[in-house]
């Protein structure tokens, strides 16, 4: 499968228009918003970046992970949130201006932090026979990733009303991108998908629940309000499957290491409605000490 024309140029453009699309929803105003919430983005940004690899890199060692798939959870693990945090953030009552911050300034962080990341586990793992994200494939990731973003935000800031009327579609268009990805991903390990779904299909279980948890987890240590600790759980347990698909097909060239992705975009669906109907349904009954929270924080 990563030898075909969908993978080498279709994935990576497909990829750059969803990232542009996440431009358009994207002002500087986003970036801004850090200073007056410093305590909850530093506080998410930690767990994410920092946190949530180490949790990886621990499930991929007890569940005695094949190299190229322990890479393709490392992978997923360094990949940040994306357009789809913001939906089930909105569907739980999150609040969706910081995880739009969020999401902004972890794709800028990402584009950094995934060829660091995914090297690392090259290295560690043993991998460099199969795989080598060398400079000129690091400068193709933070392309793909930076660049789209940057172009949709001048756009948006020139033509509002063209990035309004494209929100839509750019969404639709990534949840189709995904599931033919997902799709042909799984398609292209056919002949060893069941032995990959038995090794990977509980490590990216347990990572999810996992990831969902600590961020819902964190924001209560730090004492934010219940809709920024629901946008935290969002953001740190859902990941941008089509960046970690992209890298692993068509800067990796490696089928194997994206099945991680594929299965984690599967069961990701399943997991993060009912993880958000958990954490949602008791009523609220401290409007008011979290209102005044939320005054702290601003």
């Amino acid at each position: 499968m990563q030898d075909s024309v969908l993978i080498s140029t279709g994935l990576p453009i497909a990829l750059a228009i969803i990232m542009f699309g996440l431009g358009l929803s994207l002002t500087p105003g986003d970036f801004a918003r850090v200073a007056r919430t410093p305590r909850a983005v530093i506080g998410i940004l930690a767990v994410q970046i920092l946190v949530l690899p180490v949790i990886a890199f621990g499930l991929v060692l007890v569940f005695d992970l094949p190299p190229l798939l322990a890479v393709g959870v490392m992978l997923l693990a360094a990949s940040p949130g994306g357009t789809t945090t913001n939906l089930f953030s909105h569907l739980f009552r999150g609040d969706v201006a910081l995880n739009i911050s969020l999401t902004a300034i972890n794709s800028v962080l990402a584009a950094f932090t995934i060829p660091l990341i995914t090297n690392l586990a090259i290295g560690h793992f043993d991998a460099d026979g199969a795989l080598g994200l060398q400079f000129t494939k690091v400068v193709q990731v933070i392309a793909l990733v930076l660049a789209p973003v940057a172009i949709g935000m001048v756009v948006r800031s020139r033509w509002s009303g063209f990035a309004r009327s494209a929100d839509r579609p750019v969404r639709i268009f990534s949840i189709a991108v995904l599931v033919v990805v997902t799709t042909g991903a799984i398609i292209a390990e056919r002949d060893n998908v069941v032995d990959y779904a038995r090794q990977v299909g509980v490590v990216v279980s347990l990572f999810c629940l996992i990831s969902l948890s600590c961020g819902f987890g964190a924001a209560l240590l730090l004492r934010l309000t219940r809709p920024q600790a629901v946008a935290a759980s969002m953001e740190i347990g859902v990941h941008n499957t089509t960046i970690a698909l992209t890298i692993a097909l068509s800067v990796l060239d490696n089928a194997m290491v994206a099945v991680p992705a594929a299965v984690y975009s599967i069961v990701m669906y399943i997991l993060t409605p009912a993880f958000g109907w958990v954490i949602t349904r008791e009523p609220r009954t401290a409007t008011a000490d979290d209102d005044a929270v939320g005054l702290r924080e601003s």
